[in-house]
């Protein structure tokens, strides 16, 4: 038997709506406002994973865009390594807070929180700014 471990899949979601881009309180450690997203389960593509997180945390149907890029720093998640590929996606509607998000909310590069989990700050600058 191997002890060699792999880093988990995850997927992130820029979701862009009329006045920003949505955002998700955490109910559960780390504290904080994030992208919504979450594991890829086994079978499941990324895509699919996307569209199911968003879903489940914001109530909203997605249209996937692009993807936008993927980030792996192996300390980007203080409970275990991770890589997650981000998306970018369109939505309308209203978001609700749905499975492990506390709240929801649509914000702007001006009016972003001040805590922010994981290294979403990180991701939101480089949207922001266009890097990828």
């Amino acid at each position: 038997m191997s002890d060699r471990r792999n880093p988990l899949p995850t997927v992130d979601l820029i979701i862009e709506m009329e006045g920003g881009i949505v955002l998700i309180k955490r109910k559960n450690p780390p504290p904080g406002w994030a992208l919504p997203g979450g594991f890829v389960d086994y079978g499941e593509s990324l895509e699919a994973a996307a569209v199911r997180e968003a879903r489940e945390e914001t109530g909203l149907e997605v249209k996937l865009i692009r993807q936008f890029h993927t980030y792996s720093e192996p300390g980007r998640d203080p409970r275990f390594h991770t890589i997650t590929t981000v998306f970018i996606a369109r939505a309308e509607g209203t978001p609700r807070a749905g499975d492990d998000a506390g709240e929801v909310g649509i914000f702007s590069r001006e009016n972003l929180p001040d805590e922010i989990a994981f290294d979403h700050r990180e991701i939101l600058t480089d949207y922001f700014e266009g890097r990828y």
